[in-house]
């Protein structure tokens, strides 16, 4: 397919006319093309077709039918159905009424051109310069931010279930690709054991059998895997995409101990970031926040929250589920400089805040991040029945802190705390310490000195000044703002009939956020959009063993698919014996 941009034609007068009749003062849509135009044109997708072929459909139509599409709810054959007999939107995409429309996987190839391109910004870009230009979207006002979680369209399943879906994932792979060595290395009785999908109700219920069921679940993956990497096993089967995520599987949940394949106990797995939670999606990942847990992903929805215009999202941010919202603040800010949407106050809620990016923010970004910090854990904070850090005085210039009871500092250590932070220990003397009347109120340590942690000073200065702020009328009024967000992610929810956003994992040949879609709203008082993410996906199914003849999916499992690097090595023995009868390490 190749493109021939056009100029984009005015609403035929027969379809205005007809659209008139039927909708006598208009519909979001028909008003959406008065007030907006076409919105998209052709030739900001230029660099997603070639230059010869067969001409495509108006990428500028695509976009919007897109946009339509997500806001709506609709699937690709729905979308299609609806270019094709509904007036309205006839009228939004210049059409005739007698215009045909297009094949349904039109839409689909569009989705796959954006996010292949890195194209899919441009959606939500082309509407907010729009936006702009009309005046309805200014740099430096207030914006707000908050996340949610995003389920990944796979099953969430235990540790037990995990590895043996591993294993029977690799083996319908191998009966595909290489059914006569499997044949001849496979066990008979792996075709009932493995040949339906593994549920949990399936599974032993007792601990003991448990444990016996995940060892013998582990020796059949290691026989297999031996197997594999025999010298006179075919080379090209160690790199099929399935026996890769079965090694890497195996290595985290099993382990060697006296010559014997053993179980690993869950405080002996990797970190959640690295830990992988199906075969189906190695992207996806375990994640609690508060009371609700999940594996996928965590979206970062950002908008404008003036009091008089309309309320706009400016921002989508796309992380896997393990990352705190406090690692994507600066990420946030940077993303809305690109688009010259700075805020001059950024209202967050706890989790996007600590002292040092109380500062970045200001210092960076000319950005007030305006949002409650956490609290002092200390014991003499908690029970504001001590002296706790803020009561000390402290000289930077001279580094030295002052006690309540005017005692000085007898040592000002730099450090680096559990969470990676800078921070400054300062103590004082024992022999002060020993013979003040406030002790109690000061430590209850059994040294029976005082010692405190700061962050350095300019952390430590912004940290203080939210902690005040956060005291006053001021601040609560402005803070009750950020509230409006979440009414904004529960639209977005419920629109497409779920408590949780159906949205989908940044890849390595995307951007974090994917495709974007918009509901459009003329009325002032309403937003003028809504956006969303969404991708089709693309996690290969495949039957039982016994069955399988082919690969449901794009690709099959024989073309060439990047394995994921992980983003910190996690060492550990090698499941397999090394040559000779020793173990090696390896990095996965």
């Amino acid at each position: 397919m190749s493109l021939k941009p056009q100029a984009i034609s005015p609403v035929p007068e027969e379809t205005v006319r007809i659209a008139r009749s039927a909708y006598p003062k208009g519909n979001v849509y028909m008003h959406m093309r008065d007030e907006l135009g076409s919105i998209y044109e052709d030739e900001s997708f230029a660099d997603l077709f070639p230059n010869n072929g067969q001409p495509a459909e108006a990428p500028w139509r695509l976009a919007l039918v897109t946009i339509i599409q997500f806001a709506e709810g609709l699937s690709d054959r729905q979308a299609a159905d609806a270019v094709r007999g509904r007036i309205d939107v006839k009228y939004a995409l210049s059409l005739e009424l007698t215009d045909p429309g297009f094949d349904a996987s039109v839409l689909s190839e569009f989705r796959a051109r954006l996010i292949v391109g890195h194209a899919e910004e441009q959606l939500l870009t082309a509407m907010l310069t729009l936006f702009k230009e009309r005046g309805w979207l200014k740099a430096r006002g207030k914006q707000r931010t908050d996340s949610t979680h995003v389920l990944a369209k796979i099953r969430a399943i235990n540790r037990l279930a995990c590895v043996g879906e591993t294993l029977r994932h690799a083996l319908n792979c191998l009966a595909i690709v290489a059914p006569a060595w499997l044949l001849e290395h496979s066990q008979p009785e792996w075709v009932d054991r493995y040949g339906v999908r593994l549920e949990d109700s399936r599974l032993p219920s007792g601990e003991e059998e448990r444990q016996v069921w995940a060892e013998n679940v582990g020796q059949d993956g290691s026989t297999l895997l031996s197997a594999l990497f025999e010298p006179d096993a075919p080379s090209w089967l160690r790199e099929v995409p399935a026996v890769d995520i079965l090694r890497r599987v195996w290595v985290q949940n099993y382990q060697w101990s006296e010559g014997k394949l053993g179980w690993r106990s869950t405080e002996n797995i990797p970190p959640a970031a690295l830990y992988i939670s199906s075969p189906y999606d190695l992207d996806a990942h375990y994640s609690k926040k508060r009371t609700t847990s999940w594996v996928g992903f965590k979206v970062h929805l950002t908008e404008t929250c003036e009091i008089d215009s309309p309320h706009l999202i400016t921002h989508v941010e796309t992380t896997t589920a393990p990352v705190s919202d406090d690692a994507r603040t600066a990420t946030i800010h940077e993303g809305l400089k690109q688009k010259e949407l700075l805020p001059d106050q950024h209202i967050v809620d706890t989790g996007y805040v600590d002292a040092q990016l109380l500062h970045r923010s200001q210092q960076d970004y000319e950005i007030d991040l305006v949002g409650p910090t956490r609290a002092d854990y200390k014991w003499q904070a908690q029970q504001q029945t001590g002296f706790d850090a803020g009561q000390f005085q402290i000289d930077w210039q001279a580094k030295q802190a002052t006690c309540p009871e005017g005692c000085m500092s007898s040592s000002w250590t730099p450090a680096i705390d559990n969470r990676k932070n800078e921070v400054i220990k300062i103590k004082f003397s024992t022999k002060d310490c020993q013979c003040c009347p406030s002790l109690a109120l000061c430590t209850q340590s059994t040294r029976q000195r005082r010692t405190i942690t700061v962050r350095p000073e300019q952390h430590y200065q912004a940290l203080q000044h939210a902690r005040e702020r956060a005291k006053t009328d001021d601040f609560k009024t402005l803070y009750a703002r950020r509230a409006g967000v979440e009414g904004t992610i529960s639209e977005a929810s419920s629109r497409h009939g779920s408590a949780s956003l159906s949205l989908y994992r940044p890849r390595k040949d995307a951007s974090p956020a994917s495709c974007h879609g918009c509901c459009y709203e003329c009325r002032s008082h309403c937003s003028l959009a809504r956006w969303r993410t969404s991708r089709e996906d693309e996690a290969l199914t495949f039957g039982s063993i016994a069955s399988s003849s082919r690969v449901k999916g794009d690709q099959g499992f024989a073309s060439s698919i990047e394995s994921e690097t992980d983003p910190v090595s996690y060492r550990i023995l090698q499941l397999l014996p090394a040559r000779g009868g020793r173990t090696s390490d390896i990095r996965i």
